[in-house]
């Protein structure tokens, strides 16, 4: 679907000391669409602040599942607003799974790798295998800081048990630590892809770890991408935030993957000019509309161009380089 719809909450599970489940189902009952293991969905979360923030989380559940799961750790206000507020029968608005972030159709052996509440998107890839009762090589390995913050470690052990070529290995940072040294240890299997996700930290160091082994590695950051800014060197990597001086009073623009909702100032040209004062993550080349490399999914809202792009991204995209706000908008930055 387009934009954002209602779900409501179905259900509600502690999965350790830091995280929650939240079940979220469509109103009438019927099935939701289905999602590609590894996807997320983008929420906001209308009373955790005003205006209501946006945030996205990894789903945990199995595909094809009625209802989705997302499984959030309490780390900030709006996680701590679902946690302590979020009651069964509340609504969230809710656009739809995406991300590129998804468990390819492969034959190689494959590698799910996680820390902490990076073990979400993973865990729906766990799921998948599980159900095709894969004849691959699965290694399942994960970092928790202590067994309190382990999270589905009963439902993992379940999924691994149908699966002919698994094994997994847990590491707690109390006990030991999931290292470059210690995966060079394993014994992995050349040729491997791996799915890897958790803190950027985390996912730099045993990402480069994998590839040096020889694996072919996939990560998926919680926050924006990684800049694409052709030309520039030695951009440092702030966080987002407001932008410095005067406060517009256009519509709201809202980065969700940046946490961070804006009111359009005119004096920026674009929203990618927006993006840039407020320290958001972007990609970009030629700023005209010409090479798409700063095409962004738009949630929900709408745009106008000017320049007008030389070719019109897909359904559900926008060039943000060329492009201004028509209304509210909700952007995947």
């Amino acid at each position: 679907w387009t934009g954002f719809r209602p779900l409501t909450v179905a259900g509600i599970h502690r999965e350790s000391a830091t995280i929650v489940s939240f079940r979220l189902a469509a109103p009438d009952g019927t099935v939701l669409p289905p999602a590609l293991p590894g996807q997320y969905l983008t929420v906001r979360v209308a009373g955790a602040a005003d205006p209501a923030p946006v945030r996205s989380y990894s789903l945990s559940s199995a595909p094809g599942e009625p209802a989705y799961r997302i499984s959030v750790k309490r780390e900030g206000l709006v996680s701590r607003y679902l946690h302590e507020h979020l009651a069964l029968g509340d609504t969230l608005q809710v656009a739809a799974p995406r991300g590129s972030f998804v468990l390819a159709a492969d034959d190689r052996p494959v590698l799910l790798v996680s820390a902490g509440v990076g073990v979400t998107p993973v865990l729906a890839m766990l799921h998948r295998l599980a159900v095709e009762r894969t004849r691959r090589e699965v290694w399942w390995l994960h970092a928790a800081h202590d067994a309190e913050e382990q999270a589905f470690d009963a439902e993992t052990r379940e999924l691994l048990a149908v699966l002919p070529k698994a094994r997994a290995e847990i590491y707690l940072s109390g006990t030991r630590r999931l290292t470059s040294e210690r995966l060079a240890e394993l014994g992995l299997p050349g040729g491997a892809v791996a799915y890897v996700c958790g803190p950027k930290k985390f996912m730099t160091e045993i990402g480069d770890a994998l590839v040096r082994l020889g694996i072919d590695v996939h990560t998926e950051l919680f926050a924006g991408h990684a800049r694409l800014n052709p030309g520039i060197t030695g951009a440092d990597d702030r966080m987002p935030h407001q932008p410095r001086g005067e406060t517009g009073n256009g519509p709201l623009v809202t980065f969700s993957r940046s946490g961070l909702a804006v009111r359009w100032r005119d004096a920026e040209a674009s929203l990618l000019e927006l993006a840039e004062a407020c320290d958001v993550p972007t990609r970009w080349s030629c700023r005209t509309g010409v090479c798409h490399n700063c095409v962004t999914p738009l949630l929900s809202g709408a745009v106008v161009y000017s320049p007008e792009p030389l070719e019109a991204p897909d359904g559900g995209e926008v060039l943000i380089c060329c492009s201004r706000p028509a209304g509210e908008v909700v952007l995947d930055l």
